[in-house]
């Protein structure tokens, strides 16, 4: 008899089956005790609203809120031939248990439990549970599975937190579509997070900045700043600026205070996901998705790094002893000359090793893997680069430094400079020696003239610097600060308990990136210069949402009832019937609505609907083509630029697609299995294809 082992991907599936002995049988692996086969991600997914009522496939308030006793799932049509197979394999009679290998978190438990439960099985199930991918890791794994039913719960809180956002998204979505007249996405993260984004504008917007001047005293071998009474360099008043510029030069000055202290700077938190992306962002540019995709490549195809969807920042003490492996796989890299033998490596790891701190997944590191850097790419070297530099600082000495505060009397008014020195660069070091990042830079604020100055000193002033400033109104978030805003966004509510389960913030290190690329492929907001700016149209929808659906609280009370059913300490279903009164009361919320949608706020008007005058939205399909999309609900007038190639010529022609699909919902082929959010421009667009061919929706 054999087990049949789940991955969640083919990649995955092969590097399974290479450990287990198993050879290639064309679609799947077999031998003499394992059959591998693997999911492509979700297989199964919630059935769509239209799959419970054939009156669910109009869009129409009447029908609200669609509110499914059970809710059931549906095989994904564009995989249903690796369903078919992994169905089959699973029915086979010598098969006579099953390893769940698929991602080791919430997620990967609903994808495996959902195939399984759509194909009938109800053979024995066991667990892999593993941070890497490298061999010797596998093995171990499979040497400890455990038994499946200990992570029924966890499988429990990634279902109802599905159903939840079906619910949710679907209700709320068709409710504010229909009743605005257009095409309105809403969900419990995308929305506040798009509300981050549309604050932030409206700050901008009523931003009233003024004047402030700043005064800076020469004094031969150095220079100070002036400060006020408030201790801060602006000063505020012009006519008081004037008055010291013009009356302190050539003045002599006292020194009054001489104070060293030295100062110590710890090593970083090693990297999750959510870090390691604001930090390619930054650094390298990447987008959030972007640097997922290359992290999974890093872990899934070359094995040097260990699982990326994590949102620890810590390891746990079985880890350490693993760190001789880890430094000596980048013997054959440049890091080999900034790599600590293993006992030189710091004593006190207090700050990196907490074992309360890591609940699925420690944080990112390198595995036991030898690099070979001729098989990376330019991405994923880069970012690779960050997760070793990141590595080593976390295993080396505290950086140490050492200030020099000096402060001068001149005539009765306040001057300060400041020296740093470093003392030892310890983990700073080895951003130094590899340049990957600037070590110091409090370094260039150095004032090195400081150097034998005492109390009592006198020095004078030589020369006076008087420049005027404007207050600046906050920056556009980029990538990098929307993501350290959805991480912290229990920093905005004011609930102590709903503030504890927003710990790890709007949605997860794993989704976050798709939840700001759906925002703009919905048309919500857009990249632009490496800001994100929010449209018009995401403007309207958070001011128009139900007030309870932009803000991160949702999410909090979401998360708290979550990790109590993962803990066994809940039951799912009291959870999903309070997720259900919540979704009639948002749909009540939204038709109560008096205000209207405007589209005059919407995009740009050179691109105006010739059927209704209503902007229309510009999408891209994955073809290049450009196509032209009426916001309002009811009309439905599509454009399409379709871009052909003939003898390197680029030819252009115009489609034009006039049908009203007023309060009728495009067939989804498959719902999502994430946020539900009753469609996306990307929906639409698969839809009117259809239609071209010839498809009833």
């Amino acid at each position: 008899m054999k087990k049949l082992v789940l991955a969640e991907k083919p990649s995955v599936g092969r590097e399974l089956a290479a450990v287990l002995g198993c050879v290639n049988r064309g679609k799947y692996f077999e031998g003499p005790s394992y059959v591998v086969t693997w999911a492509l991600g979700h297989l199964v997914t919630l059935s769509p609203p239209d799959s419970y009522g054939e009156k669910y496939r109009r869009w129409t308030l009447a029908n609200l809120p669609m509110l499914p006793e059970v809710l059931d799932t549906m095989v994904i049509e564009k995989t249903r031939e690796q369903f078919d197979l992994v169905k089959s394999l699973l029915d086979r009679e010598d098969v006579e248990s099953i390893v769940i290998a698929t991602d080791a978190g919430r997620e990967g438990e609903l994808v495996a439990r959902w195939i399984l439960k759509q194909a009938g099985c109800t053979k024995r199930t066991q667990r892999l549970w593993i941070s890497s991918q490298t061999e010797s890791a596998i093995k171990q794994g499979f040497e400890n599975l455990k038994e499946g039913s200990d992570y029924d719960n966890l499988y429990y809180a990634a279902e109802s937190r599905s159903y939840a956002d079906w619910y949710i998204g679907f209700n709320v979505s068709r409710a504010m579509s229909c009743h605005f007249d257009s095409r309105l996405s809403a969900g419990r993260v995308q929305t506040p997070t798009l509300a981050l984004i549309t604050d932030r504008e409206d700050e901008i917007e009523s931003f009233a900045g003024k004047f402030y001047w700043t005064l800076r005293a020469d004094f031969g071998r150095f220079k100070a700043s002036y400060y006020t009474d408030e201790k801060t360099i602006r000063i505020q008043d012009e006519e008081k600026a004037n008055s010291l510029y013009s009356s302190l030069e050539g003045k002599t000055g006292t020194v009054t205070s001489v104070k060293k202290l030295t100062k110590t700077d710890k090593p970083p938190l090693a990297y999750d996901l959510t870090e390691l992306q604001r930090d390619a962002n930054m650094i390298l540019g990447f987008s959030a998705k972007q640097t997922l995709d290359t992290l999974q490549r890093l872990y899934e195809v070359h094995k040097i790094v260990t699982y990326p969807r994590t949102d620890s920042r810590y390891i746990t003490q079985d880890i350490v002893p693993t760190f001789g492996e880890r430094l000596s796989a980048l013997k054959n890299t440049p890091f080999a000359a900034v790599c600590p033998k293993v006992e030189n490596i710091r004593k006190d790891l207090s700050r990196l090793v907490n074992n309360e701190m890591v609940s699925d997944h420690h944080a990112l590191l390198p595995t036991e893997q030898p690099v070979n850097l001729e098989k990376l790419s330019f991405e994923e070297k880069a970012l690779w680069e960050l997760v070793i530099t990141r590595f080593l600082e976390t295993l080396s000495e505290d950086y140490v430094y050492s200030t020099t505060t000096v402060d001068i009397s001149v005539e009765g008014n306040l001057f300060s400079a400041r020296m740093t020195m470093p003392d030892s660069y310890g983990w700073r070091e080895k951003a130094r020696l590899t340049g990957r990042r600037n070590a110091s830079a409090s370094e260039d604020e150095s004032e090195y003239g400081l150097y034998g100055l005492k109390e009592g000193s006198e020095v004078t002033v030589q020369n006076l610097e008087l420049k005027r400033f404007a207050t600046m109104p906050p920056e556009r978030y980029t990538e990098a600060d929307l993501l350290y805003a959805m991480e912290h966004a229990g920093r905005l509510v004011e609930d102590s308990e709903l503030k504890k389960r927003l710990e790890n913030g709007l949605g997860t290190p794993a989704t976050r990136a798709d939840i700001i690329e759906k925002l703009i492929q919905n048309n919500c907001m857009e990249r632009k210069d490496g800001f994100l700016v929010p449209t018009a149209k995401g403007r309207e929808l958070v001011r128009l949402v139900p007030p309870q659906l932009r803000s991160a609280e949702l999410t909090g009370r979401w998360e708290k009832r979550l990790f109590a059913i993962s803990n066994g300490q809940e039951s799912e279903k009291p959870f999903i019937e309070d997720i259900k009164k919540n979704a009639a009361d948002l749909v009540e919320q939204v038709i109560a609505n008096k205000d209207s949608y405007d589209p005059a706020r919407m995009g740009d008007p050179k691109h105006l609907c010739p059927s209704c005058s209503w902007p229309m939205a510009k999408v891209m399909d994955a073809e290049g083509n450009t196509h032209y999309v009426c916001q309002r609900f009811s009309c439905g007038y599509e454009e399409m630029i379709i871009r052909k190639k003939i003898k390197d010529k680029v030819l252009l022609a115009k489609s034009v697609i006039k049908e009203s699909h007023y309060r009728t919902a495009p067939r989804r082929s498959e719902a999502p299995a994430k946020e539900s959010s009753g469609g996306t421009f990307a929906d639409f667009i698969r839809a009117s294809e259809e239609r071209k061919k010839g498809r009833k929706h």
